[in-house]
């Protein structure tokens, strides 16, 4: 299955409390539940005003459908190509 990284433009996300990315999780969380097994949420990356999410799912549509269901913002949807780590070096 492909696997995504999303790029959500959202001012002020570094500063976002606990409690906010709670929230934010819940929702995704419940939009994840409603759209059944085929797209799951691996991790995402906060940082100042963005969020990077990795997703696997059968195809972008899919992660679109998520953000617009969830109310997020997904400026920018890249499909993973392949990973590298320090042992691709060895």
């Amino acid at each position: 299955m492909p696997k995504y990284v999303i790029e959500r433009e959202i001012p002020g996300a570094g500063k976002l409390s606990a409690d906010q990315l709670k929230s934010i999780s819940q929702t995704s969380c419940g939009v994840l539940r409603n759209m059944g097994p085929q797209i799951q949420w691996v991790n995402s990356y906060v940082t100042a005003d963005k969020i990077y999410c990795i997703y696997i799912a059968p195809n972008e549509d899919m992660i679109r459908e998520h953000a617009s269901q969830g109310g997020f913002p997904a400026n920018s949807v890249s499909e993973v190509m392949t990973t590298i780590d320090p042992t691709t070096a060895e």
